[in-house]
């Protein structure tokens, strides 16, 4: 039930408001808790075209609470790297009685939905002790999808980063090398593929880039980046040869193109669309069931991950606000 702040005015959330109280622990676990409770309902509205798209994604969770995130996409952004790609405002409302509780900066709930969303498929399907790591794609979400992978497992020692322009991939690998995370950037995707334990991929590519005779037993892969049905990531025979997953069904079957293309060519079909994290964290799915399964994640989005990343901050702000 939404949290009973102190004041009944509508909090304004500034995105380093919303890293302060946020976790990559606090906020997968409210992703699992939340995929435990009954499914919600989504509605998606997209205006424009890739070049420049408007675009709402609302979810209700009846009850307790209802939420859209607006966000536009304009790709031309990054080239002269002064504004962002995706920028974005979430409203949450209390499901009770509608009252408006937060408005959101929705850019900084975009990164942590996405890689949560990611990091908690890894959890539930990738093998336990994975110890290479490939990101494909060097953008703003990349090391955002690194730390959460990361978060769920320790093991991953070892990131090999692939870029269409090295010099973005070198640059995130400095970036994380402050850190302490041991980073290379690599020019053969095509081998690096065939090293990796998992591999999350981030990118607008509308020519798969990873492909199935490069995958080898055991490996997870998580493709975040296409998000119409022209763009996608991974190749029919690598749909074909894995045990497919998404977050949502309704998410992925709406429009994304690493699973819609492959099942119009014939590679699989719906029914090859094993189950999403309400199948898995329920447990009414089995996820990896074999060391040597290949599992391939396709993380689709949708408001209902919004919705749950915002309640995650609320109620971080309300027990702040104590």
């Amino acid at each position: 039930m939404p949290v009973a702040h102190e004041d009944s005015v509508l909090h304004f959330v500034s995105d380093t408001e919303v890293t302060k109280v946020l976790t990559f622990p606090i906020l997968i676990a409210a992703l699992e808790d939340a995929h435990r409770r009954p499914k919600m309902e989504v509605l998606d509205a997209f205006l424009g075209d890739e070049k420049g798209q408007y675009v709402i994604r609302s979810a209700v969770d009846p009850g307790r609470y209802m939420a859209s995130k607006m966000f536009t996409s304009f790709p031309a952004n990054l080239a002269d790297g002064k504004m962002p790609a995706v920028q974005a405002v979430c409203v949450l409302f209390d499901g009770t009685n509608g009252r408006p509780l937060a408005a959101m900066d929705g850019t900084e709930i975009t990164h942590w939905r996405t890689a949560a969303d990611s990091a908690l498929g890894t959890k539930l399907l990738a093998p336990p002790n994975p110890e290479t790591l490939l990101c494909v794609g060097a953008g703003e979400m990349s090391e955002w999808l690194i730390r959460g992978h990361r978060t769920v497992r320790p093991s991953l020692q070892r990131v090999q980063i692939w870029n269409r322009s090295p010099d973005r991939a070198d640059h995130l690998a400095r970036r994380l090398a402050t850190d302490g995370i041991k980073t290379e950037t690599v020019t053969d995707l095509d081998a690096a593929t065939r090293e990796a334990d998992v591999i999350t991929t981030c990118t607008r590519a509308h020519q798969p880039l990873i492909k199935g005779r490069n995958l080898r037993p055991g490996t997870h892969l998580d493709l975040v980046g296409g998000y119409t049905p022209q763009t996608r990531e991974a190749d029919d025979d690598a749909a074909k040869m894995s045990c497919v997953f998404v977050d949502m069904r309704e998410s992925a079957f709406h429009g994304v193109g690493d699973i819609l293309q492959p099942i119009a060519s014939g590679a699989i079909s719906e029914k090859d669309v094993l189950g999403d994290h309400y199948d898995l964290a329920s447990g009414r799915v089995r996820g990896r069931t074999s060391p040597s399964d290949i599992t391939f994640f396709k993380n689709a989005g949708g408001g209902h991950l919004d919705l749950m990343t915002c309640e995650a901050v609320f109620r971080q702000i309300g027990t702040k606000l104590g």
